[in-house]
Parts: structure tokens; C-alpha cells; sequence
């Protein structure tokens, strides 16, 4: 049994596979000017652990990640594999650039911003194999053509245009070759009448309603409909038509509130703790799940791609 500290020095991986590889392994390189080392009470000389070593996640886990009923199963049910998802927040929209309650309403697109994040987003993971990606059928996350949209056209700049006509997923799938699913289990919260209003506003108009909309969102609540305790039901819902797909490894790109929904119903947080988790523009969180359908969160909200050319291989 290993114990002690791992010292690690610049390390840099890189990959030797092309761009959307079928599911061959990935070699890595690793580089270091350091060897990675143990140093242990109860052994002799230092260990020295080769690059291999980091390959096993066993190794570093301690195994934990398979023991029965470690976790809370999303399936209930057996699957034929153990599966990756990646989640993805999608790219800054106009409502969030004018600080506007979103919710589910459907006028909210990407911005220019929002789709050079989208654009960073496909570069961080071209070098990974995805089975299916599923998105939320929402505008910001995928975009569908109305007639409204056509008569606008003539009067919007190219890049603007541009902007409503693309969503973060199609943008992050653009040259893969399966077709985008659209889930309508990802739609975001529902939050009635104060979609679309600035945030300011809202606390001016509604303070009890929007005070408890930000302190205490699970027990925020319109016609008797609590929108968080609803958006649990749904999440619940997604992580079940995605696990129970074919494939081992797939992108989910959504909504702020749902990914929080869909990271704390897998890690076992109540709604009450809705606002724990935090999820940027762009973020990317990864999840591994057993064949029982349990979940371990391998990583959460990683923005590196968002400041420098960084791409992502796991």
C-alpha cells in the first residue's frame, strides 16, 4: 500500500492521435523534468512511479469507486458498460450579457461571446471520441429556425447572424458524425414571471419572490409549482435517457440550473443546496459511472480552455 506525498513538475501530456478518432486508445506522451515520485515511512529507498502508474485510476482512488453500492444509482437498472459524460454549460447568451432571470424562455441567444466560447469548447475536446451528444432544445443551447427568424436576417449583421443561427452544441459537434439529440429533459427551470426581467428589476418588483428565488431556491414557488423541486424530477429524468443509451461516452450541453441539478442528483446533494455548485460558460464537468448506473465525479467546472489554447484528454 502506498502512502506519502505525489510531487509532480511540469508535466505536459500530448496526444499522437488525429482529430475525431475512431474508439482507438489514446497514446500519451508524458513529459516531465521531474520524475514523479512516492516517499513512503515504511519502505526503504524512494519509489519512483513511471507514467503507466497514472494510466490505472485504481491506483490512485484506492479502488474506492467499485465498491457496491458506493454511490446512489441514476438507473436502477444494470447497464451493459461502465460510460463517461462530459457536461458542458453553454456559451454566454444575451440575457446573461444584460444580467436578465433566463429560466426557460426561448428568447435568449448566444452572443458573439458566447459563440467563441463554444468555439473553445470544440477545440478543448476534439481529441475525444463521443458516442452521442444530447442537448437541451432551448435557443442558447440549440437553435431552431422560425419565421420570424427569416424576416430578421436582412437587418442583422453577419457575425450576429451567425450567432442566432448556431448553438453551443452545434458548434462543439460541427464535423462529427452522429446527429445532435435534443432532450427535452435538459430544458432549464421554468421561473414564470420573472423570465426575461434584469435581475435588479426583479428585486425591486417581486422582493419576497426573488429573494426567495435566490436564498432559498427549493422553496421558491408559483401556483403551488416549486420550479427547482420540478427541474430535480427532470434532471432525474435526463440522467436516465443518457446513461441508457448506446454508447460509453457522451456530451450533454444544457443550462446553468440544470447542470446543478444533474451534478447534485449524482453526487447526492439535496435541492436545498442548489446553489453549492457553480457552473461558467463554457464549463465542463466529467462524470464516470459503473454498470450499476453509479456515479463518480472526476471533474467539475474546468475553464482552462476559456483563457488559453488547453485541450482536454481522459
Amino acid at each position: 500500500m502506498f502512502c506519502g506525498v505525489l510531487t509532480l513538475t511540469n508535466s505536459v501530456c500530448s496526444c499522437s492521435t488525429s482529430l475525431y478518432d475512431s474508439k482507438r486508445p489514446i497514446k500519451l506522451q508524458a513529459r516531465s523534468s521531474a520524475t514523479p515520485r512516492f516517499q513512503c515511512s515504511n519502505s526503504s529507498p524512494d519509489m519512483h512511479l513511471t507514467s503507466e502508474k497514472f494510466q490505472n485510476d485504481g491506483s490512485m482512488t484506492g479502488g474506492a469507486y467499485d465498491f457496491e453500492r458506493s454511490t446512489i444509482s441514476l438507473t436502477n437498472r444494470s447497464m451493459s458498460s461502465a460510460k463517461k459524460v462530459t457536461l458542458v454549460r453553454h456559451g454566454l447568451s444575451s440575457w446573461n450579457e444584460e444580467s436578465r432571470v433566463q429560466g426557460s424562455s426561448n428568447l435568449s441567444i448566444l452572443t458573439e461571446t458566447g459563440v467563441r466560447q463554444a468555439e473553445r469548447c470544440r477545440k478543448a475536446l476534439a481529441n475525444i471520441y463521443f458516442d452521442q451528444c444530447f442537448s437541451s432544445p432551448i435557443s442558447r443551447a440549440k437553435v431552431r429556425l422560425t419565421q420570424f427568424s427569416v424576416l430578421i436576417f436582412s437587418t442583422l449583421p453577419i457575425l450576429s447572424l451567425k450567432c442566432l443561427m448556431q448553438s453551443t452544441a452545434e458548434v462543439i459537434w460541427q464535423g462529427r458524425e452522429e446527429p445532435l439529440v435534443f432532450l427535452d429533459s435538459l430544458k432549464e427551470a421554468h421561473l414564470f414571471f420573472l423570465e426575461g426581467m434584469k435581475n435588479v428589476d426583479a428585486k425591486e418588483r417581486y422582493p419576497k419572490e426573488y429573494t426567495t428565488w435566490r436564498e432559498d431556491p427549493a422553496n421558491f414557488y408559483v401556483n403551488g409549482v416549486y420550479p427547482i423541486r420540478r427541474i430535480w424530477a427532470t434532471a432525474r429524468e435526463a440522467w436516465r435517457e443518457i446513461l441508457l443509451s448506446p454508447g460509453e461516452n457522451f456530451l450533454v450541453v444544457t443550462h446553468k440550473s440544470m447542470l446543478r441539478a444533474l451534478i447534485c442528483i449524482a453526487v447526492g446533494i439535496p435541492p436545498e443546496r442548489f446553489r453549492a455548485i457553480d457552473m461558467n460558460n463554457g464549463g465542463i464537468s466529467v462524470f464516470n459511472f459503473n454498470k450499476r448506473g453509479e456515479a463518480m465525479l472526476q471533474s467539475l467546472n474546468m475553464t482552462a480552455h476559456m483563457y488559453s489554447d488547453h485541450f482536454y484528454i481522459y
